[in-house]
């Protein structure tokens, strides 16, 4: 079977995630030691915005159910773990066809995982070429985000919650909405606007030349929505930039199973395949 190598199924799965990085603490925190003294209004949602971020980290899981909508179809549904705790990691469970995986396996949603800076797809076993035989397809972050994005994702809780939200944690431009129910819980509603420079390290997985989601991220501002709720922890993560818009709602936090790695003979490696497809369209 010929195989359709687009960003669509690859970037699609991993736009959840870009997002998700999109505002590391480097960089952000210079933009805020150099900006004038805050208001004491906006001293009040920074603290608000540092213990959730804290809370966060300390957590280092969670069951989410994140949609990422680009802007060019219909959005994509990710249910599943996400965990931050000793390096991230995520198991997912999400639309075939929403994510153009319908020619690779029969069933309607597609397991998948991304572990130590590869994505991993549940798949049917193919015919032949390197899928032959194999349960699980595997793509290299770096041929999504670039080999410099990918750096930047690996090791730590990169690309995580937390992370995300070490950038509210040092924004200057933030509001506080005020109250809101969010599935059913009593939540503060606040927002922040990031340029580029409060982007930190994951500036690459952006806008690096090699990054698949360089036209798509748009290039430009952030705006970063988050619902705080009990006990300090987010109830619902929004980020939106360019044509891309992800929402995170947090189920439970904690207490996840450990996410590891597919076995490598059960396993067929398309990461160069889809960087030269990356390369064509670009």
């Amino acid at each position: 079977m010929k195989l359709k190598y687009t960003a669509a199924w690859v970037g699609l799965t991993a736009a959840a995630m870009v997002t998700a990085t999109a505002c590391g603490s480097e960089g952000a925190k210079t933009a805020a030691e150099t900006a004038d003294k805050a208001v004491d209004k906006a001293d009040t949602i920074m603290a608000a915005l540092s213990r959730a971020t804290d809370r966060t980290e300390e957590v280092g899981s969670a069951e989410v159910r994140t949609t990422t909508e680009l802007g060019t179809g219909e959005p994509i549904a990710m249910d599943g773990t996400y965990s931050w705790g000793d390096g991230y990691a995520l198991d997912v469970e999400m639309d075939a066809e929403a994510a153009q995986l319908q020619d690779l396996t029969d069933s309607p949603t597609v397991r998948t995982l991304f572990v130590d800076g590869a994505y991993y797809y549940d798949i049917d076993p193919q015919p032949a070429g390197p899928l032959a035989g194999k349960e699980w397809m595997k793509v290299d972050g770096s041929a999504v985000f670039g080999e410099s994005g990918a750096a930047a994702m690996s090791g730590g809780g990169g690309g995580s919650p937390a992370d995300s939200m070490k950038g509210l944690k040092y924004a200057s431009d933030v509001e506080d909405l005020g109250k809101e129910t969010v599935n059913g819980k009593a939540t503060t509603h606040y927002r922040a606007v990031l340029d580029q420079e409060d982007m930190g390290k994951f500036k690459e997985a952006l806008s690096g030349a090699d990054s698949m989601l360089n036209s798509a991220s748009g290039g430009g501002t952030i705006t970063m929505d988050i619902w705080v709720g009990a006990k300090d922890l987010p109830v619902r993560l929004e980020q939106e930039f360019g044509a891309m818009k992800v929402t995170m709602d947090f189920d439970r936090f904690g207490a996840t199973k450990e996410i590891v790695a597919p076995p490598a003979d059960q396993t067929g490696d398309l990461t160069d395949a889809v960087k030269e497809a990356g390369q064509q369209q670009g």
